[in-house]
């Protein structure tokens, strides 16, 4: 399977070596036996840390899940500027916006965070749609705030926020949430793990699709 490897997001034959170089090296440590191993190399890659491999969670079929989304167009909504601007933008329709964009009113109103806020402003808009979150915890426990109270059902969530407050709770609460997910394990995470999840799965769509 490595060998056919190909990342859209390699431009240059030199980097395309190197991307299938790494893949080599990170499946002879990690596996190779499914599509979500192909996240976990792509997040170890972005990482530069094996021990990566350790902490991600997978429930219900995210990369089916998100798969299918791609193929509907299905909006990519994201935290931050930092997640926006690392996610491909080639290979799929899907728009991406950020959070961060939305509600900068309801977040000086309430007293809030802008990321929660940006939750909020979209409610149901999130439904259906790809949700990825790297940073952000507040926006995380909202968003499963929604989801628990059913007003909104993405069809994925990547929760891998960052951080010593609220980002081990908020994920452990993404778990017990029915819906196709992508997590990590306890305070670690961030964009880099974010970023290079939602891309696995941009990339696999790329590859496959008729």
């Amino acid at each position: 399977m490595i060998e056919n490897y190909t990342d859209i997001g390699a431009s240059t034959p030199e980097a395309i070596k190197i991307s299938r170089k790494s893949r080599e090296l990170i499946s002879s440590m990690i596996g190779d036996r499914s599509l979500e191993d192909r996240i976990t190399q792509r997040c170890v890659i972005a990482t530069g840390d094996p021990s990566t491999a350790d902490i991600m969670r997978f429930q219900n079929d995210p990369f089916q899940a998100g798969l299918k989304a791609l193929e509907r167009g299905a909006p990519i909504y994201v935290d931050i500027k930092m997640v926006q601007a690392g996610v491909l933008k080639k290979g799929h329709t899907s728009p991406i916006e950020a959070f961060i964009d939305k509600g900068d009113e309801l977040a000086a109103s309430r007293g809030i965070t802008r990321t929660s806020a940006g939750v909020f402003a979209l409610n149901e808009k999130l439904s259906g749609s790809i949700a990825v979150i790297g940073n952000a915890p507040s926006a995380l426990l909202t968003l499963c705030e929604l989801m628990e109270s059913g007003r909104v059902q993405p069809d994925l969530v990547i929760g891998v926020p960052v951080g010593f407050v609220n980002a081990l709770e908020s994920k452990e609460r993404l778990r017990e949430i029915p819906v196709p997910s992508i997590s990590t394990a306890g305070t670690r995470g961030g964009t880099p793990i974010a970023v290079a999840a939602i891309n696995e799965i941009i990339n696999t769509y790329a590859r496959e699709r008729p």
